[in-house]
């Protein structure tokens, strides 16, 4: 007890000559009746605290954590809905991220979502999401099981490529139709056809990996193939899709071929000499029971170099996030995947993540369809996807000699596009290949195309049995 008072004491004397001190030297400064600082306002005190929180929720940081907070617990409620109605959780977040934005904030309560969200702050926001998807990415490059993929190669090669080829085919047969009448006036015919086929064409890896596993699929046969299909489907969606985005971004055929000789350079670099210089570190380190904080920064150094060189050369740093990833050392060389997965996924998929659902949904303007036109439009490329995506699987599964339903059920699986479709849809935005109004009917289409998994997994199940 007497040692509380002693401190009691010295904070008390040490406050008080410090209130003491700021007294004689501020009174020194000019007479009293004059000063400019004042203790209270004339307009008392509920309006200095009224003023002071305004202003500094104005503050970039102050916004930018407000905006933060309200995403995640909009994703997360909705994320909670979607699984409770039995769809992806990726729904529920895709629905929160349009919501926030124009198609219903901005149009219900628009003060309210020019205040949360104004454009000056819009830059900070996609700067972290596009962070977060480049960890995001990175995680997907090392989920990938080539071993897997090796051991099926011939199966799941005819049956990924063909899930590709098909919808590719019949994306760039409906650009012809859409070009004259949503394409941007600047984008030529060539990269439009293109980026509407690779667009058509994305497998959600994730998403499927989720929906097999909450299903207890994993050990069918259809669900393996599946899971070996979207992997492959992924790894040559984003090969495409760099060469669509190097043709893009180029202004002549020499700028095109010198973009796709870096390409080659960089693939050649990250597999015959990053990759080797990984699993030498890892054999390194293969007896310590955690990753090393020297080998992390490390690995993280060369994730943001391959994501800075793929930016550079204009095929976007997600593809280099992506290729991080797919070199580094497989599971039976060392433990750097099984290690770094669970923490980067809590970063990226909690917490940065959503940021990207909401740019995704500010970028949404469902207004802009205001004909019966636009909704026939947005109808066909719906169409066009299912179909191309499911009867290019389940017809390829069947000639590699599934039943009828087990192909349908693949063909199902392979459909689900979800958040992988939005980072393509997203590229394409930015580099001014899709309209406002074409984005806003490929985010509906993705929409319906990963909540129409769960439902057409069940309708061909009870098809089957009573076959």
């Amino acid at each position: 007890m007497k040692k509380m008072y002693i401190y009691l004491l010295m904070v008390t004397l040490f406050s008080m000559g410090i209130v003491v001190i700021l007294y004689i030297g501020y009174s020194t400064s000019g007479s009293l009746a004059n000063l400019s600082f004042k203790f209270m306002s004339e307009n008392g005190v509920l309006n200095d605290l009224k003023t002071l929180i305004f202003n500094q929720f104005h503050h970039p940081l102050s916004l930018l954590l407000t905006q933060i907070i309200v995403i995640m617990i909009a994703t997360r409620i909705f994320g909670f809905i979607a699984t409770k109605v039995l769809l992806p959780i990726v729904v529920g977040e895709i629905i929160a991220g349009i919501i926030l934005g124009p198609s219903f904030l901005s149009s219900v309560f628009p003060s309210f979502a020019e205040t949360l969200f104004p454009k000056t702050s819009l830059g900070n926001l996609s700067m972290i999401s596009q962070l977060g998807l480049i960890f995001f990415m990175f995680v997907i490059g090392m989920e990938l099981d080539w071993e897997s993929l090796k051991s099926k190669t011939k199966e799941s090669i005819v049956i990924s490529h063909s899930s590709i080829l098909f919808p590719f085919f019949l994306g760039v047969g409906l650009a012809l139709f859409l070009y004259s009448s949503f394409a941007p006036q600047t984008i030529s015919f060539i990269p439009f056809a293109l980026f509407m086929g690779i667009a058509m064409s994305i497998t959600a890896f994730p998403v499927l990996a989720k929906i097999v596993k909450e299903r207890n699929i994993s050990n069918t046969s259809y669900g393996a193939m599946s899971l070996t299909c979207a992997a492959a489907d992924d790894a040559t969606g984003w090969y495409i899709l760099a060469i669509i985005i190097a043709i893009s971004s180029s202004t002549s055929l020499g700028a095109s071929t010198l973009s796709l000789g870096l390409i080659v350079a960089y693939m050649l670099i990250m597999i015959y000499l990053v990759k080797p210089f990984l699993v030498w570190l890892a054999n390194k380190y293969k007896d310590e029971k955690t990753l090393d904080m020297s080998m992390v920064a490390i690995i993280l150094m060369i994730l943001l170099l391959s994501s800075l060189a793929t930016e550079i050369i204009g095929i976007h740093a997600l593809f280099g996030a992506f290729i991080a990833g797919v070199v580094m050392p497989s599971n039976k060389e060392s433990k750097i995947r099984e290690a770094l997965i669970p923490k980067l996924e809590y970063v990226s998929v909690l917490v940065l993540l959503p940021l990207f659902f909401a740019l995704t949904g500010l970028r949404t303007q469902i207004g802009l369809m205001e004909t019966p036109y636009h909704w026939y439009v947005c109808f066909i490329i719906t169409l066009v996807a299912i179909a191309g995506k499911l009867f290019g699987a389940a017809i390829s599964s069947k000639f590699m000699g599934f039943s009828w339903a087990d192909s349908f059920r693949v063909g199902a699986l392979m459909n689900t596009r979800g958040l992988m479709e939005l980072i393509v849809l997203n590229i394409g935005f930015e580099l001014g290949i899709l309209s406002a109004e074409l984005f806003a009917m490929f985010v509906i289409m993705a929409l319906v195309t990963t909540a129409m998994t769960g439902p057409l997994l069940h309708l061909i199940d009870k098809v089957s049995k009573k076959a």
